[in-house]
C-alpha cells in the first residue's frame, strides 16, 4: 500500500474554520500566526510542512482531528516536542499534544497518569515529591508518550526494571475510526500489545498510566577522562560490566564537544571519554562499585555523587534546547575485544572522525526479561545499544550522514538483527520487519489491519496493514 501524500490538496480556510468550530484547541494553516511555532521540532535539520495543525486540549479534540483526516483521506502525525519525527508530514494533519500535559501521581498505588503532551521533566519532578521515580529517558525534554510507545530505554532504572513500555498499565487511545478506547491487558489486549513498542502506528494515545518506583535518591553521574585514554577506559569498563548488579546501569561515550559556555570548563572544545552511572542501592555501595574505574586514568571531571532522583538529568547532561543534528542507532549482539578495537579505530584518538557523541549503553538484566504482560518491544536479549550523533547545519548533511554511517558500518559485524525504533533516524528507509523481526512484525501487521486498515498512521517507521 503506497501513498503520494505530496499530491494532497491544501486545506481550504472554510474547512479549517469548520474544524475550529468543533475543537477546544487551535486549528492552524500555513501562514497562520503560530503555525511555524507548532510545526517546529527539536532537530533543526528536520522540517514538518503539514496541511493543518490541530493543537488539541482533550480527547474530543483528537477525535475531531481524526474525523477531519478521514474526510480528506489524509495521514495523521502526533507531535509533542518532536525529538524524533519521521517524514515531513506534507499533506498531513498534525496533532500537537503539548497542552494535554496533566500529571497525576497516585502515591498509594505508585502510579502516574499523564496526558499525551507531558514531558519527562514534569513527571520526574511530580513523582519525586512522593519519593517515587519513573522509567524516564536521559533527556528531560523528551515527551513521555512517544518515548514509552517506542519502548523506552531508561538509563537510570532500566537494568533493574526493564523497558518503560513494560510498566504501562493502561492507555487511552483514539483509533483510526475515531473511537476513544481504554486499552489495557483485559480490554483490547492485542492493541495494548502493539501500542507498547509499535510506537505511533495504531492509534493516537491521549493518556498513559504506568508504574512508579520507590527510588528517592541514587548514586550517579559521569567520570570523564582524556580521549587519548579511550582504549584503557573502554577495556576496563567492559571487563567491569559482568560483575555489577542489576541495580547499576552504565554507559560509555566518546565525546568531541564544541567550546560552548554551558558546558563544564574541562569539556569545552575537548576530546574526552565518559563513563555514566546510575545506581539505586546505598551510596556507599555505589562508591565501592565505581572505585575501580576511578583508577583507570586521571579524571578531568568527576560528577558521580549521591543525588536526589529529581536531578537525574545531570547524569547525561544532554542539550535541552533545539539544535541541528543527525543521529542513528543500532543494537549490538556482543562487544568482544575485536569489536572494541574496531570502535577505538573508528572514533578513538587516531581517527579523523568529527562525531560529537558515540555512545554504547550496556543493557541486560530486566531489559532481557519478558514482562508479565508481553508487548511488541523487539530488542530483548541484545546486550548493547550503539548510537552515533553528529551536529551541524543542513548544509553539511552529506558529511554528517557519512560520519555516522562510518561508525555503524564499521561495527556491522557485531550488529544485532533487530532495532530499537526510538533510535532510528527520521529518514531511514527500513522495512519494519527489519526493526521488529519477522514473527513480531506479522503480529503487528495483523493488529494494524484490525485497527488502522487504511494506514492513516503512516508518517512513521511504518507497519503496513496485513494483506
Amino acid at each position: 500500500m503506497t501513498f503520494d501524500d505530496s499530491s494532497l490538496p491544501a486545506v481550504r480556510p472554510d474547512e479549517a474554520a469548520a474544524l475550529a468550530a468543533v475543537v477546544t484547541g487551535s486549528v492552524l494553516l500555513p501562514g497562520d500566526a503560530g503555525y511555524d511555532e507548532e510545526r517546529a521540532v527539536f532537530n533543526l535539520n528536520h522540517e514538518l510542512t503539514p496541511a493543518v495543525i490541530v493543537v488539541v486540549e482533550n480527547a474530543t479534540d483528537v477525535q475531531a482531528a481524526i474525523a477531519f483526516a478521514v474526510r480528506g483521506q489524509r495521514p495523521v502525525l502526533v507531535k509533542t516536542t518532536g525529538h524524533q519525527m519521521v517524514g515531513t508530514a506534507r499533506g498531513a494533519v498534525v496533532i500537537a499534544t503539548h497542552r494535554m500535559a496533566d500529571v497525576v501521581i497516585d502515591e498509594v498505588r505508585r502510579t502516574a497518569r499523564v496526558g499525551a503532551g507531558a514531558l519527562w521533566a514534569e513527571v520526574v519532578a511530580e513523582a519525586a515529591k512522593a519519593g517515587l521515580a519513573p522509567l524516564n529517558g536521559s533527556n528531560p525534554t523528551v515527551g513521555v508518550s512517544g518515548y514509552t510507545l517506542g519502548g523506552g530505554l531508561s538509563p537510570t532504572l532500566g537494568r533493574s526494571h526493564g523497558y518503560a513500555a513494560d510498566h504501562v498499565l493502561s492507555l487511552d487511545a483514539v483509533t483510526a475510526d475515531g473511537e476513544l478506547l481504554r486499552v489495557d491487558a483485559d480490554t483490547e489486549p492485542e492493541l495494548f500489545w502493539a501500542l507498547r513498542g509499535g510506537k505511533g502506528n495504531f492509534a493516537v494515545v491521549t493518556a498513559l498510566e504506568f508504574d512508579l518506583f520507590p527510588v528517592p535518591r541514587l548514586y550517579g553521574g559521569g567520570l570523564y577522562f582524556p580521549g587519548e585514554r579511550m582504549a584503557d577506559v573502554l577495556r576496563a569498563w567492559t571487563a567491569w560490566l559482568p560483575r555489577i548488579p542489576e541495580t547499576m546501569t552504565s554507559s560509555f561515550a566518546v565525546l568531541r564537544l564544541p567550546s560552548l559556555p554551558e558546558l563544564p570548563e574541562p569539556l569545552r572544545g575537548a576530546f574526552s571519554v565518559s563513563l555514566r552511572f546510575a545506581y539505586t542501592g546505598p551510596a556507599e555501595d555505589g562508591e565501592r562499585l565505581v572505585a575501580p574505574l576511578r583508577t583507570v586514568a586521571p579524571a578531568i571531571l568527576d560528577t558521580v555523587r549521591d543525588m536526589p532522583y529529581s536531578e537525574v538529568a545531570s547524569i547525561h547532561n544532554e542539550p535541552t534546547e533545539p539544535l541541528p543534528y543527525y543521529e542513528r542507532g543500532v543494537m549490538l549482539r556482543e562487544l568482544p575485544e575485536q569489536a572494541q578495537e574496531k570502535l577505538i579505530e573508528l572514533v578513538g584518538p587516531e581517527s579523523d572522525t568529527t562525531m560529537w557523541i558515540a555512545e554504547v549503553r550496556a543493557l541486560g538484566g530486566a531489559w532481557d526479561r519478558e514482562p508479565a504482560v508481553p508487548n511488541a518491544v523487539a530488542t530483548r536479549g541484545l546486550p548493547y545499544s550503539l548510537l552515533g550523533v553528529e551536529v551541524g547545519p543542513l548544509a553539511q548533511e552529506t558529511r554528517l550522514k557519512k560520519s555516522v554511517a562510518a561508525l555503524l558500518d564499521g561495527m556491522r559485524p557485531w550488529q544485532g538483527d533487530r532495532r530499537l525504533v526510538n533510535n532510528l533516524a527520521p529518514e531511514e528507509a527500513l522495512d519494519a520487519a527489519a526493526i521488529y523481526g519477522p514473527e513480531r512484525y506479522r503480529r503487528l501487521a495483523a493488529a494494524k489491519q484490525a485497527y488502522d486498515p487504511g494506514n492513516m498512521f503512516r508518517v512513521n517507521h511504518n507497519v503496513a496493514p496485513a494483506g
